[in-house]
């Protein structure tokens, strides 16, 4: 019987190595190329929820297509930070990060994922999870020398807090690495769900040789 495959319905490196510090291994990178602009009026929570569910969507359906034997697994996942309901964007560029870094600036603010794993026999399952964090207060020479950094770029609320902006964090209820962007906890728990091994590495101990870096499709390729 053929192995089952792990597909990341994501570009996103911090994703990537979220699922290999929990010993699982994507066979395949393939992000979702969808407009993620928010509805109006749309919750942040609503809005991780439906873009987790496109994506995985997205690429489970061009999967199919690919494997029509249905051995795939495809996991998607979308963080959206928020200040009460408004939504802040994912900065690209340097006035967008100075915009988000003053208003995250002495405030607590939330931030959500939704997490969607799609199985070999179409089923979805979904979670989402959510983090209050709460910055100190952010001085001029703080936010220059951290949009300076340019790890803020393309990260949602624009701050990346594995990074630097670690340092501005004075107190964080809810999954580290929910804010990272992958909550472990939950997307092992849907995966497991669905009969994925997600123990079969660890079994392997630690001579198990290195798989070879997944193969990522571009967006736009779907």
């Amino acid at each position: 019987m053929a192995r089952r495959q792990l597909v990341l319905a994501s570009g996103s490196p911090r994703r990537l190595e979220l699922l290999q510090q929990a010993g699982i291994e994507p066979d395949r990178l393939m992000p979702a190329d969808l407009d993620e602009t928010p509805a109006r009026n749309e919750h942040p929570r609503s809005l991780a929820k439906r873009l987790s569910k496109e994506k995985a969507d997205v690429v489970a359906r061009a999967m199919a297509e690919l494997d029509p034997a249905g051995r795939i697994y495809v996991v998607a996942a979308d963080t959206v930070v928020s200040v009460g309901r408004q939504i802040l964007p994912k900065a690209e560029l340097s006035e967008d990060a100075v915009a988000n870094l003053r208003l995250l600036s002495g405030r607590t603010h939330r931030v959500y994922t939704g997490v969607c794993v799609v199985g070999p026999r179409g089923a979805a399952r979904q979670r989402l999870v959510e983090s209050r964090v709460r910055f100190k207060r952010l001085s001029r020479e703080d936010i220059e020398s951290y949009v300076a950094s340019q790890e803020w770029r393309g990260k949602a609320g624009g701050y990346a807090i594995q990074g630097l902006a670690g340092a501005f964090v004075v107190r964080l209820v809810g999954s580290y690495t929910n804010v990272v962007g992958l909550p472990l906890y939950e997307t092992l728990a849907l995966l497991g769900g669905e009969g994925f091994d997600i123990h079969g590495r660890w079994k392997a101990g630690p001579d198990l040789p290195a798989r070879p870096a997944p193969a990522e499709a571009t967006p736009g390729t779907l």
